[in-house]
């Protein structure tokens, strides 16, 4: 039977009902493609405009800051969704805003800023670098075998993502070492135009969007000593309150996965530097009571509008965040 507005609304309303205990859902996104790529999978411009359509007619999208704060207040309405970005690429200025102004959303963007202004992130250089490799990508990473066939999209594919399993968790200078060697395979130049410059996150705030923290250089955390996590996330900070003018509130982990990726040290970390709520990658919706400095994040995506909205109403029950212990790095799952 086909899904109606009707039922989607009330089912949503059933599932997340305002007040004492609504939950929140937050979507994470990281780029917007002009039109699609095999490669990095992300949502293209004409599929993100679809799902944008169902988020506005479906739910009711607060900005984050003020979805956490209402959230820890038990004033949320019913049906509450937030939307926020990782990394700070060029495409969320150029593709992604004109669509969310368009259906009058606001959205988070998490910047980790020592990629703006011509920068790359490791794993767009091992995409960028196995796309224009005719063959096969010698390697010599530890963990992976000495090379990987990239003659087809799909041999690409699956090269690309067994590199990037392996390359995120190595201490940042080795995987800096890794993904320069690939790189150097490439048949012609890598783009240096990925990421955001300093006026484009500028551009954001002017918009009304709010930019967040996602550390330096992207380190996974848990990879690093405590002082160096500590740089990062501070440094971060500094930067992007100098580059808009506004301090950073809310930080995003990068990678984000509880226990793996980050322990509690690390919440502590963050709340020490100034922040004032965290989001992960552990999939599931925020409820009253829950760490605002590990909240879960969800990603959806069905490209028809309705699918995404049913998605996002699954998520509600079906997803139980792993969140860390204040006594333990050990992952607990929270009703």
């Amino acid at each position: 039977m086909p899904l109606s507005t009707t039922f989607l609304r009330t089912a949503g309303t059933l599932l997340s009902p305002a007040g004492r205990t609504a939950p929140l859902t937050v979507l994470m996104y990281h780029r917007v493609l002009e039109s699609p790529d095999p490669l990095t999978g992300a949502v293209d411009a004409r599929h993100f405009e679809l799902q944008m359509r169902a988020l506005r007619e479906y739910f009711r999208v607060l900005p984050l800051t003020e979805a956490v704060n209402r959230l820890g207040a038990g004033k949320l309405p019913s049906r509450a969704v937030s939307i926020t970005f990782d990394d700070g690429y060029a495409d969320n200025a150029v593709v992604a805003l004109p669509i969310l102004k368009a259906h009058s959303l606001h959205a988070t963007f998490f910047v980790a800023d020592g990629f703006l202004n011509g920068g790359r992130m490791f794993n767009d250089t091992v995409i960028e670098a196995v796309r224009r490799i005719p063959r096969s990508v010698e390697l010599g990473v530890a963990g992976l075998p000495p090379a990987l066939p990239a003659g087809s999209i799909a041999e690409k594919r699956d090269a690309v993502a067994r590199i990037l399993r392996v390359a995120k968790y190595l201490e940042p200078a080795e995987r800096s070492l890794a993904v320069e060697r690939i790189a150097r395979l490439a048949d012609g130049a890598l783009p240096d135009d990925l990421m955001m410059t300093d006026e484009q996150v500028r551009v954001l705030v002017k918009a009304g969007m709010e930019v967040g923290g996602h550390t330096v250089n992207h380190p996974i955390l848990s990879s690093v000593d405590l002082e160096t996590a500590r740089r990062e996330i501070e440094l971060n900070r500094r930067r992007l309150g100098a580059i808009t003018g506004k301090v950073p509130v809310l930080f995003a982990y990068p990678n984000g996965v509880p226990g793996k990726d980050f322990d509690f040290r690390h919440t502590q970390l963050v709340r020490m530097a100034g922040y004032e709520a965290a989001v992960t990658t552990s999939w599931g919706a925020a409820r009253p009571g829950c760490d605002p400095y590990q909240l879960p994040r969800f990603t959806p995506w069905d490209h028809d509008p309705k699918r995404f909205a049913l998605r996002l109403l699954h998520n509600l029950i079906a997803r139980r965040p792993q969140l860390l212990s204040s006594d333990s790095s050990a992952e607990r799952t929270v009703a």
